[in-house]
């Protein structure tokens, strides 16, 4: 997979979000993003902290962080743009994944085809 087209974009307010995560775990490499089978419509996010980068991890350093994507995922989130949102009293973030083809009625998964 061309790494260009693959790659992940951040955004300002996600970046300070993420940065605000690692500061508070010594140790933390950066924010682990990709995809685990689940739900009605296949696939759902997966965002964590990430200690440690293995050999087959692709990584983005943007806006001051690192994002972590590991081999598997990478060809589902390839291009997602991540925000951070507040709504209210609710803060989360956005995902915006070019690849998404359908999403359960709740909003908990997505498909890619």
């Amino acid at each position: 997979m061309n790494i260009e087209l693959a790659a992940i974009r951040l955004t300002e307010a996600a970046a300070a979000r993420v940065a605000a995560f690692v500061s508070d775990k010594p140790g933390s490499v950066g924010l682990r993003f990709g995809v685990r089978r689940t739900g009605c419509s296949g696939w759902a996010y997966t965002v964590d902290l990430a200690d440690a980068i293995a050999a087959d991890d692709h990584v983005f350093d943007l806006h001051g962080v690192r994002i972590v994507v590991d081999q598997r995922s990478l060809p589902l989130v390839a291009g997602t743009e991540i925000d951070f949102a507040r709504k209210g009293l609710n803060a989360e973030f956005v995902f915006r994944n070019p690849n998404v083809k359908g999403e359960c009625g709740c909003g908990e998964s997505f498909s890619t085809s």
